[in-house]
């Protein structure tokens, strides 16, 4: 088939290598523009641009899609590449930008997305963090057929993949992206079938993953001491988690639960290679720390430098 594919991250690049290698005529990608990103703030290409640029794959890049909206300009040249393009499909994988309605009216067999959740739990922006943040033992992938609604499209095949105590969003999110890249392989053959069997969402556990702010960053020591592991590993890559120990500001990558009590943000313990901080219930023994600019180094480590008073 034609399949026409908009998407931005890692996540989305591993789809559309799937999409691209089982043979798909791919007429044009949609990405999001390039981004200032590292030290430098360089502009660097989405892993999406990359793989189109490195497989000759044609490419757009509107900021907006709104016929009506900032840059209509842009959204009306998106609209004239797609209809040349004449996609039988258009898959959709963290893009980034809202599809407005002539976008999903135009691909014949409209547009499937791939989401990182067992929906109807977690639409949204973030289903893989607060997955793990909430303390989920389950996840997973769900293709829908796309609507105007926010991610309350029909169900066209989903299959669950369980959280591991030790998961970050790092660790899932790659995981994940293999099991969409197999799905979308899976629903866009049964869908040259005529082989889909849409069912809807049910109107029960519906909860919303909002955005990730780098404001959560900061640790909330009065949470219990399972809710602050868990935003570490929800927080790993971004934005991290952090504290200030010893008079100096980190980030707090690893940690795990441990008896204890104090006030929140008490150091209970600094020393014999152990920093265990007081949280709202339980303590939390700090693993692995990160100095602005440096590495991540375990907690003993850094107590052998950074001596903290307990």
């Amino acid at each position: 088939m034609k399949v026409a594919f908009a998407g931005t991250p890692e996540f989305a690049r591993v789809a559309l290598a799937a999409i691209h290698g089982a043979g798909h005529d791919v007429p044009l990608v949609l990405t999001q523009p390039d981004r200032p990103a590292g030290r430098g703030l360089k502009l660097q290409a989405s892993p999406v641009k990359q793989f189109a640029q490195a497989h000759g794959l044609p490419l757009a890049q509107p900021r907006s899609l709104r016929l009506d909206g900032k840059y209509p300009e842009e959204a009306a040249a998106a609209r004239t590449a797609l209809e040349q393009a004449a996609p039988d499909v258009m898959v959709v994988a963290a893009y980034g930008l809202i599809l407005p309605p002539w976008v999903l009216a135009l691909p014949r067999r409209g547009c499937l997305n791939i989401h990182g959740s067992l929906l109807p739990r977690w639409r949204g922006a973030a289903p893989i963090q607060r997955a793990i943040e909430a303390g989920d033992a389950e996840t997973g992938i769900t293709v829908m057929q796309m609507d105007a609604g926010l991610d309350t499209g029909a169900m066209l095949l989903a299959e669950a993949l369980p959280i591991v105590p030790t998961d970050t969003s790092a660790t899932l999110h790659d995981r994940l992206a293999a099991l969409g890249a197999r799905l979308i392989d899976q629903a866009l053959a049964l869908l040259a079938q005529g082989a889909l069997q849409p069912r809807p969402q049910p109107a029960e556990g519906v909860t919303y993953a909002h955005k990730i702010e780098k404001a959560e960053a900061a640790i909330a020591w009065q949470a219990p001491a399972a809710v602050v592991e868990r935003r570490l590993r929800a927080f790993d890559p971004f934005p991290g988690a952090t504290a200030v120990l010893g008079g100096q500001p980190v980030k707090v990558w690893r940690g795990r639960v441990v008896p204890g009590s104090g006030v929140p943000g008490q150091v209970l313990q600094a020393g014999e290679g152990r920093l265990v901080v007081a949280c709202g219930q339980d303590a939390l023994e700090l693993l692995e720390v990160q100095l602005a600019g440096g590495r991540r180094i375990p907690a003993r480590e850094f107590l052998q430098r950074h001596p903290v008073a307990g």
